[in-house]
Formats: C-alpha cells, structure tokens, sequence
C-alpha cells in the first residue's frame, strides 16, 4: 500500500520540485510521464519498459538519500512538498479544536495548538506551521514565531497540565522571529518563558522534529520527554546560512557550516539529544506524505504508551535529570 501511494506522490512532483541532487531521477521520471502518456494514447503496450525505468528511479532514490550530505538533509528538510503541522494534525488526530491567543498581546500563526483525540486518547497539539503555499506561508510567517506565539504555547500546555493531559509538539521552524517588533515585546523571555514551562510540566510531553529545528525558536517547543526526529530533518543552534555568516562573513559556505553543526538526525541520536530517528519513506517524506505521517504517528503513540504508568513528579523529574545530563555530557 506505502509502494502504490509512494507511486501516486511521485507523479504530483512537478521538475520545480526536485532539488539540485535529485536531477537524474527527475529525467528518468520525466520520461516515465512520457511513456505512460504515450501508451495512453496510442494503446502501445509499454509496461515493461515503464516498468525497467521505475525500478532504475527506485535504485537511485535508495542510493542517493542513504548516503545524504548534512546540507543535502537541510534541502530535504525544506522541501515545499513535505508534510507540515497542519497535514500531520488532519491526518492523526480526530476532533481537532484549535485555541488562539497568548491572552496578553496577539494570535500568532506562526504557532498551531489544540485539543484534540489521537489514537483513542486526548491531547494537547502545539506546533509550528509554515504553510504550503505563498499565501499559507505569508499568513503563518513562514513558522517564524513572534513572543505572542511562544506565551500561547506556554498557556496551552499549562492548560493541558491542569487537565492531565499529554502534550504532543511537532518542531518545523528555521527559527524565532528576528523583527525588531519581536525583540521589543520579549522574544528572548518569551522563549525562555516556554523552556521553563516545558520543564517544570507534570503531564508527558512528546516532541517531534519533523522538517527544520532551528535555534531557541524549536527547542522552546522541544524540551520533552521523548524526542523524536524524521530521518531527514535537521535540529541545531542556527541555521548553515546564519553560522556561515557569523564565522565566514559569507553564506555561500552554508554547505560547510552544516557539515559542522551536528544537525542530521544521526549525528544528534549520537549524541543522545534526540531519542528516536523516525525513518522517512524512500526519497524524504516529500515523495510519499502518508506513509511519513502513519510511522509518526505509530512512533508517538509508542512513546506515549511508555510514558504513561509515570506519576506527574517522575515525568518532571526526569524530563529535567534528561536535560541536565545533556550538559553534563558536553562538560566531559
């Protein structure tokens, strides 16, 4: 079922949506539209080399995305195409009732929370949406949270907290807001703010990086008990255009920065700073939405169960201990 669906995403990838890296799958595809179209038309029976050329793609796919550079993962984690916030919510969680405001300044789109029933249970969703398309990116800034969207996060979890309710975040951001309206009303409190009520929540909380984890802008929403992380998405302290410029005066060397920065999903298992490495379907969860958003959901309905026989002090206790030992472990 995850092949035929895989198939049916591939044919909706226009040549504009093919990164840099994946040219030569896009001319083998290219001439598979072909063929089918031709066969359409003409009653020619041309399976068989459809057939030859789709099986060429899948070899290419595997050996390209299993040996991924950190800035080729960065691309994939970008992608126009792959699933965002809203898609994973529509898909997995049942009754979905979004809840707006910080109750101090503003509603900020940049942020998605809610109630809602995932698998049987109820819950708390928070999340950053990018929006998927120019208007949708626009309206959510690109999933660029302003300090109203990191105080909104805060007072929904400690909403979720006063209910005994799990908490599932879902990280895709290249960063907080850097506007200067952000800076005047609190960006770096508010997010400061929103770690500390991560911390200090005695209900679960499962996060999940699903494309981009840029900066204090995703760990404000990361702090959890389990942290899981898609196998092509990206965690770290700045984005490889930013670090660039710092250290390089110049972005063009981004591909370097990221190749230092520790971002890929491995590196940061490695590491212990995520738990889990959700895998992603053949070619990134661009080229098949439903089988990416079906393995998140199965892995956060694991790490759900696992959390659950643990009193509100034990899951904050260590949630905390988690953190601390993080530390710790770059010390030595």
């Amino acid at each position: 079922m995850a092949d035929e669906n895989q198939t049916e995403d591939e044919n909706n990838l226009t040549m504009s949506s093919y990164l840099d890296f994946e040219k030569p799958i896009a001319e083998i595809e290219g001439k598979i539209h072909e063929l089918r179209h031709l066969s359409d038309g003409s009653g020619v029976n041309i399976l068989e080399e459809v057939s030859r050329l789709q099986g060429r793609v899948d070899r290419i796919l595997r050996q390209t995305y299993s040996r991924l550079s950190p800035w080729q993962k960065a691309l994939v984690a970008r992608h126009q195409l792959r699933p965002h916030f809203s898609d994973y919510v529509s898909a997995l969680v049942e009754d979905f009732t979004p809840l707006a405001g910080d109750r101090n300044f503003a509603e900020d789109r940049a942020i998605v929370g809610g109630l809602g029933r995932f698998r049987g249970r109820s819950l708390m969703v928070i999340g950053h949406e990018k929006g998927a398309d120019t208007e949708g990116r626009l309206r959510h800034n690109f999933g660029m949270a302003n300090p109203e969207g990191y105080r909104k996060a805060a007072r929904l979890m400690r909403m979720a907290e006063r209910f005994s309710l799990p908490v599932v975040t879902l990280v895709d951001t290249p960063g907080a807001y850097p506007g200067v309206g952000a800076e005047e009303r609190g960006q770096a409190e508010a997010i400061a703010r929103s770690i500390e009520t991560c911390l200090d929540l005695r209900t679960p909380i499962v996060s999940a990086i699903i494309g981009e984890g840029g900066s204090g802008g995703a760990i404000a929403l990361a702090v959890a008990n389990r942290v899981l992380m898609l196998e092509h998405a990206t965690y770290s302290v700045i984005t490889p255009e930013g670090c660039a410029a710092i250290l390089w005066r110049d972005s063009e060397h981004a591909e370097d920065a990221a190749n230092a920065l520790k971002m890929t999903a491995q590196d940061l298992h490695q590491l212990a700073v995520v738990d889990e490495i959700v895998g992603e379907p053949i070619g990134g969860a661009h080229r098949s939405p439903e089988a990416a958003i079906a393995a998140l959901g199965d892995a956060l309905e694991k790490a759900l169960d696992d959390l659950k026989s643990f009193s509100g002090a034990e899951l904050r206790a260590k949630r905390r201990e988690k953190f601390l030992e993080m530390g710790k472990a770059g010390l030595g």
